[in-house]
């Protein structure tokens, strides 16, 4: 299998795993949904989500990943055989839908194999990408990947909503959006997912018209007053909320906020009613609109998209956009863009990040090597502080890599281009300074035979190069047939290896080159010995 190509051309659109994706479209695609799927619970939810559809009114029972939904349960099902695992003949499955074709990603169509729904959707929103971007980039990929839906699948969209779960709880906005459009969103439970990410990326207004579109939606109160106002029809959004606190449809702090959405003019001079908790996009988009916007810090990364925009001071821009680059979910451009925009406006923290990258890109730009020498230990420094090295990496480590520098300056933008996607090509030009620098030209290389690591973390790395053994029960689901469950063990045996367990290092880097994926076992071995991520 080859390996996963995370860097396509220029010229390109949707951020999708780290990369931007060239010449796909996206679709919308609708599926008859079985009336009895409708009434189940997902496998997966996300407890921030605005009750902005009413469920089903037979909701069954709650994930069993997750814990509860939106319904409490009717019974707690123990005394129910297990499922018989059942499969559509006819039409594809909501399961398969994706952003990313094979012949992209890399990943075979049958990546899932004998795996069974609810373990694959169990192990894909238990995973914790902290970690190294080259794994969040792979994990990023798993879940946008088109790939055959499991054998039991039964057309449902299971596996569907875990996978768009975990990109809105990684923060992934517009990639999530981009599979909801393709599959469609023709159930509450899907378009819920859509109209938060409407509301967090500033499209309030084409969420309301989907939902005045859609007459199967059953909108709640909090979202029909939204809605109403949000269309300019004040009298029937204050009609509705009055008739709701009559006939105590809503509580009393949810009221309050409506009312001071409606009308701030009345409650001015007064406090704002406390945040709820969870905060929900649709009450962020409601205490912003009344002016008293709730800080994302400490919310679910998903709500770091709403202060990228305009309306947003300069800080707390840079701030979310930080954020997200981190997590790989935006292109490096974003925070080019930020860090670029205008001078600072003081110094410490973030100033002192925008300083310094405006200086090294001035210094980038004149072409001169002593200005950019004396520039490109500072602004590293900078992103070294906010695990920004890699998106640094992707902007700069091409033309970094082919400058003719001297001393720390050298030693660091070697370290920036073996960084970037071309490492194989500037560390086989590359003579070594030392014996980390050796080892670093040997595992860009692949050619690691023969060559010392300077510590214990460069030896476990070393043997999954040389003699790659994967875990127990990575080599059990391999031949199992359930490659893509050992691909989310080999992710979690690496993050293990991060916080000093350097077995999982060697077995998870040897499971991913065991299956094919050479670039991203080297770039992953690349980023273990060059950033400081280890516990």
């Amino acid at each position: 299998m080859p390996a996963i190509e995370t860097h396509p051309p220029a010229g390109c659109g949707l951020l999708v795993a780290g990369a931007l994706v060239c010449g796909l479209g996206f679709w919308p695609v609708f599926w008859p949904v079985p009336a009895a799927a409708q009434d189940e619970a997902p496998l997966s939810a996300i407890d921030w989500l605005s009750q902005s559809v009413t469920t089903p009114a037979s909701a069954a029972a709650p994930s069993a990943l997750r814990g509860p939904l939106d319904e409490p349960p009717v019974a707690d099902g123990g005394a129910l055989p297990e499922p018989v695992a059942t499969s559509t003949l006819d039409g594809p499955s909501p399961d398969s839908v994706g952003l990313i074709p094979s012949a992209v990603s890399g990943l075979p169509h049958k990546l899932w194999g004998a795996g069974l729904t609810v373990e694959i959707a169990e192990r894909l929103t238990s995973e914790q990408v902290e970690t190294l971007p080259a794994l969040r980039q792979l994990f990023l990929t798993l879940l946008l990947a088109e790939l055959e839906a499991p054998a039991d699948s039964g057309g449902r969209g299971d596996l569907l909503l875990a996978r768009i779960d975990k990109l809105l709880a990684l923060g992934a906005l517009e990639q999530a959006a981009a599979l909801i459009d393709a599959a469609g969103a023709t159930t509450p439970q899907m378009f819920r997912r859509s109209f938060d990410v409407a509301l967090l990326t500033g499209a309030e207004d084409r969420a309301c018209e989907a939902m005045r579109s859609s007459p199967n939606l059953a909108p709640t109160i909090q979202a029909r007053i939204f809605c109403l106002a949000r269309s300019g029809d004040w009298d029937a959004a204050a009609l509705t909320l009055r008739s709701a606190e009559a006939l105590k449809e809503i509580d009393a702090n949810q009221a309050h906020l409506l009312a001071r959405f409606l009308d701030p003019d009345l409650f001015e001079g007064e406090a704002p009613p406390p945040p709820p908790k969870p905060v929900t996009p649709l009450d962020w988009k409601m205490f912003e609109a009344i002016g008293e916007p709730l800080s994302t810090n400490g919310l679910p990364l998903a709500f770091s998209y709403a202060e990228l925009g305009p309306q947003s001071g300069w800080k707390a821009q840079i701030e979310a956009a930080e954020r997200l680059t981190r997590g790989g979910t935006i292109p490096p451009n974003v925070i080019l863009g930020l860090y670029t925009e205008r001078e600072a406006a003081a110094s410490g923290g973030v100033w002192d990040r925008v300083i310094a990258f405006q200086n090294f890109d001035a210094a980038l730009a004149s072409g001169d090597a002593a200005r950019i020498a004396a520039a490109l230990p500072p602004v590293w420094a900078r992103m070294q502080e906010v695990e920004l090295e890699v998106p640094f990496a992707l902007l700069y480590g091409k033309p970094l890599g082919a400058l003719s520098l001297t001393g720390d300056a050298a030693r660091i933008a070697f370290r920036v281009a073996l960084l970037a996607p071309q490492y194989e090509t500037f560390a086989r030009s590359r003579t070594p300074a030392d014996l980390t620098e050796a080892f670093l030209i040997a595992i860009a290389k692949g050619e690691v035979h023969g060559v010392t690591a300077p510590d214990s973390l460069g030896r476990a790395i070393a043997s999954a190069f040389t003699a790659p053994v994967a875990s127990t029960e990575a080599k059990a689901l391999i031949d199992g047939n359930r490659t893509g469950e050992a691909i989310l063990v080999a992710i979690e045996n690496i993050g293990r290896g991060v916080q000093g367990d350097l077995r999982g290092v060697s077995e998870g880097l040897s499971l991913l080159r065991l299956v094919g994926l050479e670039d991203v076992a080297r770039r992953t071995a690349l980023e273990l010995m060059t950033l400081e991520r280890r516990g």
